[in-house]
C-alpha cells in the first residue's frame, strides 16, 4: 500500500509541476528535474529480463538486466555495461508471476501529460537533470543493497551501481 501511494504522489506530482523533490522539501535549483534526499538509500533501477529484447528503448535508458546481472544503460542505439564485474545475484521470486504492464509511466516535466517517450519514470525537460541519491561510500554504508542499486558516492565523488553481489565505480 506504501507503494503504491509512493507510486501515485510521485505521477500526481509529475503532472503537476515539473520539478519533483523525493525525501526532501524542495529541488535545490531551477536545473533540476528530479532529485533525492541524501542519507544511506540509493535508487533502484527497473529489472528488465533482457536488455536486449526492449525494443523501444531510446538513448539515456538504464535498466538492470537479471539475465546476465547486470546494470545497463543505452548509448547509440547499444546497451553498454556498467557493473564490469559477471557475478551478479538478483532473486526474482517477487516479480516472476507478476505480469508487466507495458504502458506503466510516471512523467516529470513541462510536458508530462503528451510525451511519449518509452520508459517507466520519464524526464521530459529537455534543460534539467536528475540528481541521484548522495551518500558518503555506498558501499560501506548501504547495508543491504538492492540489484540494480545506484547511488552518486560523495567521498570518491563517483557514479556507484551495484549489481547483485559487488559495487561498480564510475568516475568521469
Amino acid at each position: 500500500m506504501k507503494n503504491t501511494i509512493i507510486t501515485l504522489s510521485l505521477l500526481f506530482s509529475g503532472m503537476a509541476c515539473s520539478q519533483v523533490a523525493i525525501g526532501k522539501s524542495a529541488v535545490s535549483n531551477s536545473s533540476v528535474s528530479l532529485e533525492f534526499a541524501s542519507g544511506n538509500r540509493g535508487i533502484i533501477l527497473p529489472w528488465v529480463t533482457a536488455a536486449a529484447s526492449i525494443t523501444s528503448a531510446v538513448d539515456g535508458t538504464l535498466v538492470y538486466d537479471i539475465s546476465d546481472k547486470k546494470v545497463k544503460y543505452r548509448k547509440s542505439g547499444s546497451w553498454f555495461d556498467m557493473s564490469v564485474d559477471a557475478t551478479g545475484l538478483v532473486n526474482t521470486v517477487l516479480q516472476d508471476t507478476k505480469t508487466e504492464l507495458s504502458n506503466a509511466k510516471v512523467a516529470i516535466g513541462t510536458n508530462a501529460a503528451t510525451d511519449s517517450t518509452p520508459g517507466i519514470l520519464v524526464l521530459t525537460d529537455t534543460n534539467k537533470a536528475m540528481v541521484l541519491p548522495k551518500m558518503a561510500s555506498p558501499h560501506l554504508n548501504i547495508v543491504n543493497p538492492s540489484a540494480g542499486m545506484m547511488a552518486y558516492d560523495t567521498t570518491a565523488h563517483q557514479l556507484a551501481v551495484f549489481n547483485g553481489t559487488v559495487w561498480s565505480f564510475w568516475k568521469p
